[in-house]
């Protein structure tokens, strides 16, 4: 059940205007924190590919810009465009292995149509967001982000021994060692105020170390212009696609919907550290986030540029900072957005060795990794779920190193299953569907939102609980609790729109000794979860205002309201007694 608690480090909430010094502050360290993973992730893609190095500048032009025309949407929220919240928005590490396959098969201008038509599937989950929320589980995509290091790591490798010839051959094992080496200890042991700067200590030091040994190119800083544009480097855009597109498509496409869910965790956490009373997650917001998202994919792909995501790091700087407000993710646009316009900043970036940006990538594979790890554990692990992360990881990685029955894949299949990251989403998601569609079966009502639902509604879960085998004394409190629920509803409803006749759709499904209870329809109101919140806080004083709520905290074991543009879902869990 949903609990009040307080954030005392909140020092300004994202609808809060900070003194001016504070906003410039906070946005210009948010932006340098970040600044290397966004330049250095579109610089390694491009060299693990082998595509000319002269579209290095205009791809670090085109993701500096959109950067920062997306993280300003997240911050400002220009109508359902955005989260309101500061969300840093940088290069997506969910599409390094796809975009390494566009571009060493295909080019830049295939991979820029496959991340245009990819991302208009970003802008259908936003609108669609509710009805997939049982399809993309935590166990989908972090199985397909343990996928992504799997399928990017060893091309990573491959650049610690990317060096000039004639260079030391302990260059680069050293370079890579002590820029590995100082990120994990930064990481392990430095204050959280220093543990941000881990990746820019990490490679500064990395490059010290490795500027004896002639490993850090100072030409390109010094022939670089101050300002300008290399517009001579867009790769344009494919508009004849050839097979490598339709072999490609499902892989981005899936890709985009994980790097969505990837957005919608941010979009849920930033919320949760953003205020100093914590409230229930307002999915509009996550929709606004994914719209943003996507905007900044559309750009990516018209611009010719490795797509966009949030940072999670967006969280930790509101936490460490203690600045929420949505200002300062304005000022870290503008500051993403003046650098893409100075060629010798980003030339700082790009003349970094080889070796260090691997070890500086192994770090950041390393907690992809782990972070879907995470997601994965976080969602439950029985022996079906456990069948599906282990075949999916474990073929996947078979088909990316090419040991399962190689000879066999030829022509479509070849190109399909030869990225291991691919493979393995499509046999996880084959799994899933397979046991959505054998397990228990979900009943079903449809009615109309008003009090002579009332009757209907109560056959339905004495239905339910007579299938389920329940008590009589089960199964009076399942009823009862499909009561209060409705009238919370009426209540909400009678508050905000007395005059509109909404549909209700009430789902059941049996879960052991529980039956989960969803009800569908649209509300005006608060969000019923902050509302329990606060009455959990209260003395039991006698408030007819307050019976239904406290006879549902009664009677359910768990209440979730997901407020989603134009739909609410509420899920209420009774247990059997």
């Amino acid at each position: 059940m949903a609990v009040t608690s307080t954030n005392s480090s909140i020092r300004y909430e994202p609808d809060e205007n900070p003194p001016l010094l504070v906003v410039i502050g906070a946005g210009i360290q948010a932006a340098l924190i970040n600044l290397a993973a966004v330049v250095l992730a579109v610089v390694i893609v491009i060299r693990i590919s082998g595509v000319s190095e002269s579209y290095i500048p205009w791809a670090i032009f085109a993701v500096l810009f959109v950067s920062g025309i997306s993280t300003f949407l997240q911050a400002a929220r220009i109508w359902r465009i955005g989260s309101g919240h500061v969300l840093v928005m940088g290069t997506s590490g969910a599409f390094f292995a796809v975009c390494v396959a566009a571009l060493a098969s295909a080019g830049p201008a295939t991979m820029a149509t496959l991340i245009i038509v990819s991302s208009l599937f970003q802008f259908l989950l936003a609108s669609r967001l509710s009805l997939l929320r049982r399809m993309f589980t935590p166990l989908i995509t972090g199985t397909v982000i343990l996928l992504i290091a799997v399928t990017v790591m060893p091309l990573t490798f491959d650049l610690l021994t990317d060096v000039p010839e004639g260079s030391s051959p302990v260059a680069a094992p050293i370079a890579a060692l002590v820029t590995l080496v100082v990120i994990a200890l930064t990481v392990m042991r430095a204050p959280p105020s220093m543990r941000l700067w881990s990746p820019i200590i990490g490679i500064v030091i990395g490059c010290v170390v490795a500027a004896p040994f002639g490993l850090y190119d100072t030409e390109a800083i010094i022939d670089a212009a101050w300002f300008g544009v290399p517009f001579g480097s867009w790769p344009g855009i494919d508009l004849t696609p050839g097979v490598e597109f339709w072999v490609l498509l499902p892989a981005f496409v899936v890709v985009t919907l994980v790097g969505a869910m990837e957005t919608v965790g941010d979009g849920v956490a930033v919320q949760q550290v953003s205020r100093r009373t914590r409230r229930a997650t307002d999915f509009r917001v996550v929709q606004g986030a994914l719209n943003a998202d996507g905007v900044g994919n559309l750009l990516s792909g018209l611009l010719g540029t490795l797509p966009n995501t949030t940072y999670s790091s967006s969280v930790s700087l509101v936490e460490v900072t203690g600045v929420a407000s949505r200002r300062v993710g304005i000022a870290i646009a503008v500051v993403f957005f003046t650098l893409a316009f100075l060629p010798t900043a980003t030339a700082l970036l790009v003349a970094i060795p080889p070796p260090v940006a691997a070890a500086y990538f192994t770090i950041l594979i390393v907690m992809l990794f782990v972070q879907g790890m995470r997601m994965v554990i976080e969602d439950g692990v029985d022996y079906r779920k456990a069948i599906v992360i282990g075949l999916a990881f474990w073929l996947g990685t078979g088909f990316q190193l090419k040991v399962i029955f190689p000879d066999l894949l030829t022509g479509f299949m070849d190109v399909l299953l030869s990225n291991g990251m691919t493979a393995g989403t499509i046999v996880a998601i084959v799994l899933m569907l397979f046991l959505n569609l054998t397990g228990p079966r979900r009943k079903r009502l449809t009615t109309q939102l008003g009090e002579d639902a009332l009757p209907e509604i109560g056959s339905f879960l004495r239905e339910t609980a007579s299938a389920g085998r329940w008590n009589s004394e089960s199964a009076d409190r399942l009823v009862a609790a499909g009561e209060e629920a409705l009238s919370v509803l009426l209540k909400e409803t009678s508050e905000s729109d007395s005059d509109r006749r909404r549909n209700l759709v009430l789902f059941a499904r049996r879960d052991g000794r529980a039956i989960e209870l969803e009800f569908i329809t649209a509300l005006e109101g608060e969000n019923m979860e902050d509302q329990l919140a606060y009455l959990n806080d209260l003395p039991p004083v006698p408030d007819e205002h307050e019976v239904s709520y406290r006879l549902l905290l009664h009677y359910a074991s768990s209440v979730r309201h997901q407020k989603y543009h134009g739909i609410d879902v509420i899920t209420i869990t009774v247990v059997q007694v």
